[in-house]
């Protein structure tokens, strides 16, 4: 954990990388230039675009995959405890050493970057020498300049539920830019997946894509259906039932029935998603904490869980989770300062019977536990503020039978499974 939070540190110390969110595709195109162009060695190019479920479905389509004996290279972001996880090589991560030797690289060629592009160069450095069957990039924000796009002739691209988690990144703060940058760019050699949207935003996918010449696969070409307290995957050729063990709500059920039609199209006979679909588990996302140090401090009667929901959309979705259970449940919230605080708690209103906030450590960017506090009394929320998240467990934790839920970052579920 210390040589993670030690690299994390150099980076955002490093005289030629800014920490700052800063796009553009000139930079990072000079560097792999400079490298021998290394992102034309990565076979099978997918793209995973879009505001929530990304990491989902990255996920189950690397799990399936995988499951059909072959091999993939996955760039992650952002990573919840180690800086090792953004660069997925194969069946295991990147090692400390890789990563600094190949930090050493990239300052070699003396050219300013932003740390996302740093961390995204480390991966195509080290992707381009495993020869993976697939490389699936995970995109930071947006798409058009994000500097994960940098392949010319990417296998798939596919795009995951877009909302208005991104707005601080643009100028008119408009739903339709978030839209337009995401899909508005994508490639027309390819073939664009584009998972479940809200009717007003699959409108105006449709538009964007209109003109563009790549096979394009909507969400009304398969869909999820709930039988008898069980979800199924439904297409005009297969069926299947997806028994997870540890996927919880709609939306993320959402997100591997993407995968699950992405994978069909890759040719992996069902029975091998099926058979691989108990394993999935998406850490920090409806992650119940079974066991560790933290669930020890509870009572017999507590149990509780973490999910990295930060946009409305995902509040939503917990929010339809949550009151479906009967248990009393009692929130702690922290968030970053680019988020929409205010319209995130609002759909949650009537779940909790308290909120107690807190501030997210070792975040810079984190929003106050006071200010927080604030934008939850207007709401009306029964809630008060904490320092840290021991505390924060000391106001709510009793006898009583309950559900803890820690929301509103995938940061702060990063420090908590840390603790664990």
């Amino acid at each position: 954990m210390l040589q993670s939070i030690n690299l994390y540190n150099q980076l955002a110390n490093h005289k030629l990388f800014n920490k700052s969110v800063k796009f553009g595709l000139k930079r990072i195109k000079l560097a792999l230039s400079l490298l021998g162009n290394p992102e034309r060695k990565l076979k099978n190019v997918i793209s995973i675009i879009g505001e929530s479920g990304k990491f989902t479905t990255l996920f189950s389509l690397k799990t399936f995959i995988e499951a059909n004996n072959q091999t993939v290279t996955a760039h992650i972001s952002p990573s919840l405890r180690n800086i090792r996880e953004r660069f997925n090589m194969g069946n295991k991560y990147l090692s400390y050493k890789k990563i600094k030797e190949t930090i050493k690289k990239i300052e070699n060629l003396n050219i300013p970057l932003t740390v996302f592009e740093c961390l995204t160069l480390i991966y195509i450095i080290n992707a381009s020498k495993i020869n993976a069957d697939y490389n699936i990039q995970e995109t930071g924000a947006l798409w058009r300049l994000d500097s994960n796009n940098i392949n010319d002739f990417p296998r798939l691209q596919i795009c995951t539920n877009i909302n208005k988690q991104h707005l601080n990144f643009l100028k008119k703060k408009t739903l339709d830019e978030v839209i337009k940058e995401d899909v508005g760019f994508l490639n027309n050699f390819t073939s664009i997946y584009v998972g479940k949207q809200s009717p007003y935003v699959l409108k105006k996918i449709r538009g964007h894509l209109k003109n563009n010449t790549s096979k394009i696969v909507y969400p009304n070409t398969w869909k999820l259906i709930k039988k008898n307290n069980f979800y199924y995957y439904i297409d005009k050729r297969n069926k299947i039932k997806l028994n997870t063990k540890h996927v919880y709500s709609r939306g993320m059920f959402e997100n591997v029935c993407l995968a699950i039609k992405v994978a069909l199209d890759l040719n992996i006979e069902k029975k091998v998603i099926q058979k691989s679909l108990p394993s999935l588990f998406f850490e920090g996302r409806f992650h119940f904490l079974n066991k560790g140090k933290i669930k020890n401090k509870l009572f017999k009667n507590e149990i509780i869980m973490i999910d990295g929901a930060h946009a409305v959309a995902d509040a939503k979705n917990l929010a339809v989770y949550l009151k479906d259970i009967k248990t009393p449940k009692y929130g702690i919230w922290a968030m970053t300062k680019n988020k929409e605080p205010d319209l995130f708690i609002k759909q949650l209103k009537g779940v909790f019977k308290k909120i107690v906030t807190m501030p997210i450590e070792n975040e810079y960017n984190s929003i106050s536990a006071s200010k927080l506090l604030k934008i939850a009394a207007r709401n009306k929320f029964n809630s008060e503020k904490s320092k840290n998240f021991s505390e924060a467990l000391k106001k709510i934790s009793s006898d009583e039978k309950k559900l803890i839920v820690c929301f509103g970052s995938l940061y702060n579920c990063g420090n908590i499974l840390n603790q664990n």
